[in-house]
């Protein structure tokens, strides 16, 4: 049976603002030696299965700075400090950046986004019946363009690379799955 490693130390060793990085102190419980590993903290996020009543997927092209591209994928962002309700924070994430609106949001499944190295949750979050109601508001470093896409195109995407982003990717899984068990 895998057993956790016991922490003997942990500490800070960065502040980057949107994460910190801490290291760690663990023993093995398999062999008792002793090894350093990095962790990254960051808030929790959430991203936004956005559907209308005509069965489009409310979806957002936005340049990335990692991979250097304009991406297509669907709304979503961090919990603020003080949020601690995914569904709310979906639903706020998919006004601020879209301008869109819908029925209550639900939380359709969560993931670890790099359990290896990271401590954060992503959640999953399903709002139907979406229309436009409200006038954009990007934070400070986002330029967005929102494309409505049927909903019956997203495993192409998928599958053609129009859509890359791995947690959008989950999202967009975890909607299926969802999908499936909803008939």
């Amino acid at each position: 049976m895998i057993k956790p490693w016991p922490t003997i130390d942990s500490r800070r060793v960065a502040d980057h603002r949107i994460f910190t990085i801490r290291t760690d102190r663990k023993i093995s419980p398999r062999t008792g030696a002793e090894h350093e590993f990095f962790v990254i903290d960051c808030v929790n996020w959430v991203n936004v299965i956005a559907v209308t009543p005509e069965n489009q997927l409310v979806m957002i092209e936005q340049f990335r700075h990692g991979t250097n591209t304009v991406e297509l994928e669907i709304p979503g962002g961090m919990m603020d400090a003080h949020e601690t309700d995914p569904a709310a924070t979906g639903a706020r994430e998919l006004r601020e950046e879209t301008g869109y609106a819908g029925a209550p949001a639900r939380v359709i499944g969560q993931i670890a986004p790099n359990p290896a190295i990271m401590s954060n949750t992503c959640f999953t979050v399903f709002v139907p019946d979406c229309r436009l109601k409200h006038a954009t508001e990007f934070d400070h470093g986002e330029d967005l363009i929102t494309r409505l896409v049927p909903v019956e195109e997203f495993p192409e995407l998928v599958a053609a690379g129009k859509v890359r982003h791995s947690l959008v990717v989950v999202a967009l899984y975890h909607f299926a799955l969802w999908q499936q068990r909803n008939k």
